[in-house]
């Protein structure tokens, strides 16, 4: 499994833009998937923000696993100068919450009759700008459902209390160990034709297989579990329709059936990765 490289020229441009502004930043909101919070957790924001403290904000909550949120939620708030929070899709509320901690992050020294200078970062297609509209209440920030939407830097007012850079989403040059760049492709933070549905299928039956082999046996209405991927993906491909001619499973249209299920949330609550289990 060779590593994924996507870097193209507008992150390289937002990278150095915000290694520019960080230097008058006071608060660092990192936006993550609940789904893959190490994965989606950008390992160049640490090095940029130094000691400025950093809200993670693992978004998406309503689309993984419970119980493995909560284990990343005590990770996160072991690390030193880092707070973490969950979020979700139509609950305003947390944003509130989001900007009244990191009003308390705050030096008590600090003159707060001045706007804290807070930056929004997050990997493409984890809900950044989605998050910051909430914080608005208006649709200021570029949203879709696909990778690089936002493609410059917004400084945003929030009242008289906040001023929010919100940055476009930016990766890493090279995503190593390679399951980390197949998770971000999995969950749509990499474009379909960078990483191909036939490409990413595959991992995405092996990992579910070892996981969640009963939301397999549900959504898919199995009456035997597969062995292998590959057998899966044939047996999702027969149950979908996904044939050719002379009886032969379309295995590229049956892996994008598994992940299009994956992203939508159709196969259930799921988390492709765990604490102490990071590859």
């Amino acid at each position: 499994m060779p590593a994924i490289n996507w870097f193209p020229g507008h992150m390289n441009k937002a990278r150095r833009e915000i290694k520019k502004a960080m230097g008058k930043v006071e608060l660092v909101i990192e936006v993550l998937d609940a789904r893959m919070p190490h994965s989606s957790e950008n390992p160049l924001v640490e090095g940029l923000r130094g000691d400025t403290p950093c809200i993670k904000v693992l978004n998406k909550r309503d689309l993984a696993d419970p119980a493995v949120t909560r284990l990343w939620m005590e990770h996160f708030k072991a690390r030193e100068g880092t707070w973490a929070i969950t979020n979700e899709r139509g609950k305003p509320k947390v944003s509130q919450q989001i900007l009244k901690l990191g009003r308390r992050l705050m030096p008590k020294d600090r003159n707060m009759s001045r706007p804290i200078l807070a930056m929004i970062l997050g990997v493409p297609n984890v809900g950044k700008s989605t998050l910051l509209n909430t914080f608005v209440g208006r649709g200021l920030a570029d949203v879709g459902n696909k990778p690089a939407v936002t493609k410059r830097q917004q400084r945003v007012e929030v009242g008289r209390e906040y001023i929010l850079l919100d940055t476009p989403g930016f990766l890493w040059p090279r995503l190593d160990p390679p399951e980390c760049g197949m998770r971000l492709a999995a969950l749509a933070s990499i474009p379909d034709h960078v990483v191909s549905y036939e490409e990413i299928g595959p991992f995405v039956a092996a990992e579910t297989l070892r996981l969640y082999p009963q939301a397999l046996v549900a959504r898919f209405k199995l009456k035997e579990l597969p062995t292998t991927p590959e057998e899966l993906v044939e047996t999702i491909g027969r149950k979908r329709g996904c044939m050719q001619k002379g009886g032969v499973v379309n295995l590229p249209q049956a892996c994008e059936v598994l992940v299009k299920e994956l992203r939508m949330g159709k196969l259930g609550p799921i988390s492709l990765e765990r604490p102490g289990e990071l590859g």
